[in-house]
């Protein structure tokens, strides 16, 4: 298995990543550095953006709308970050948009409840209901292993349906993950939300008539209609479309959790995670440890990965600095993997049978009737090509204590919040 020269991903990370036979640099670092090129214009494209939002303002005026613009948002930092940027800055009317998977955790609560008390905007929220969210997430795991198809199918879709039902024609989400993670898109090609890439890379493939007619019936439209996508007419009549604010501007979530933390009071976790040292991103996602594990699962990588990655890129942690970070997290069996396999009703036995053809060959092997991994980034910590890909570090460190509350280390422990919300780990999810 090759690993990139620079970050600590492996070839084949997800969705896609390529990479360069040249300097051994993964698409994802090449799209960071991108982003730093002298060559980009950041005063045009917020002159573009801003231009985007006058006209969305107009339309409304036309229409007589109140709301400009739609936000998705989940109440985690970048929700944060979106709301304060458009309503704050540029002065937009935006109406938020939540789609409640129910798969909560206290402190996302907590944070979407501050979110629309410190933003002063209109919330329209689509919960889904737990014996379709049941049916679903046990067929998508079976067939994908993937409990969380539901997530990305909602918040891809209710934001369009409300669209459709209140005649708003923008939709503003903050980054273009995959971009960022993997550099799957170019910065210079103004990716803006289709139909296709919600299918093909948020819902795996998969449209709700896939689910009914693959389920042989078990799941019916009834189950699945916060995820029907309005039709070509509706959103042709309505004028509506998604852009991602990341394309604007530059992108550093580190950087737009401490502005919410400061203008926002966005609250960060002070406990251990299982799966990430990060404690102030997917702070609001439950499942997202089972999501993340399913991943290390099938690809042998996870979470810890990303992180780790991302703070390379950013020069705030050197790579010899994130494999360990990586042996640490990315293998841990979470402790909320019992929670949903009581809510599917599933041992964990079946669970692992679950996922077994789902393992990428590439990187593991059964021995002894055990799975394990062939390769990992502890054996590529020095390569021809790394000295020459390594970035100069920056003096704000991950691990520094100015970053204790958004990085979690053990020799500088976060201080507790008071609040058990964001100081206690609780294994259960909250439905509302």
């Amino acid at each position: 298995m090759r690993y990139c020269a620079r970050c600590l991903y492996p070839e084949n990370a997800k969705p896609t990543i390529i990479f360069d036979d040249d300097d051994g640099i993964c698409s994802g670092c090449k799209y960071h550095e991108s982003r730093q090129n002298l060559e980009i214009d950041w005063v045009k494209r917020e002159q573009i953006f801003r231009q985007l939002l006058s006209e969305a303002r107009a339309e409304a005026q036309k229409r007589g709308n109140i709301y400009d613009c739609i936000i998705p948002v989940s109440g985690g930092k970048d929700s944060h970050y979106q709301v304060y940027l458009l309503k704050e800055k540029y002065g937009m009317n935006p109406l938020l948009v939540t789609f409640n998977h129910i798969f909560n955790t206290k402190s996302g609560v907590k944070n979407l409840e501050n979110l629309v008390a410190k933003s002063g905007c209109d919330l329209v929220r689509v919960t889904a209901n737990p014996k379709s969210v049941k049916k679903i997430a046990r067929f998508m795991l079976e067939t994908v292993g993937d409990i969380t198809w539901h997530y990305h199918a909602g918040i891809r879709t209710v934001p369009f349906q409300v669209a459709v039902e209140k005649n708003i024609p923008l939709i503003v989400w903050g980054e273009h993950g995959f971009a960022e993670l993997t550099g799957v898109v170019s910065l210079e090609d103004f990716v803006e939300f289709t139909k296709w890439t919600r299918k093909e890379h948020d819902m795996r493939g998969y449209e709700p008539e896939d689910l009914i007619k693959k389920s042989g019936g078990t799941i019916s439209l009834q189950d699945l209609a916060p995820y029907v996508y309005p039709s070509d007419e509706a959103i042709e009549r309505t004028g509506v479309k998604g852009i991602y604010i990341s394309n604007f501007f530059y992108w550093d979530a580190k950087q737009h959790a401490e502005k919410m933390i400061e203008k926002w009071g966005f609250g960060t976790i002070s406990y251990k995670r299982e799966r990430s040292f990060n404690l102030y991103s997917k702070i609001e996602d439950h499942a997202n440890d089972v999501h993340d594990y399913l991943k290390y699962l099938k690809f042998g990588y996870g979470r810890a990965t990303d992180d780790a990655s991302m703070e390379i890129r950013h020069g705030r942690m050197s790579r010899e600095q994130g494999v360990p970070l990586v042996e640490q997290y990315d293998h841990v069996e979470p402790e909320t993997l019992e929670t949903y396999l009581d809510f599917l009703d599933l041992t964990k036995e079946a669970f692992y049978q679950m996922v077994e053809p789902m393992r990428d060959q590439l990187i593991w092997e059964k021995k002894n009737n055990q799975w394990q991994v062939k390769d990992s980034i502890i054996h590529h910590l020095k390569t021809e090509y790394t000295e020459p890909a390594r970035l100069e570090l920056v003096s704000d460190r991950t691990f520094s204590k100015n970053n204790k509350s958004l990085y979690y280390n053990v020799e500088n422990p976060p201080e507790k919040i008071g609040d058990s919300a964001f100081d206690m780990f609780d294994p259960q999810f909250m439905i509302l």
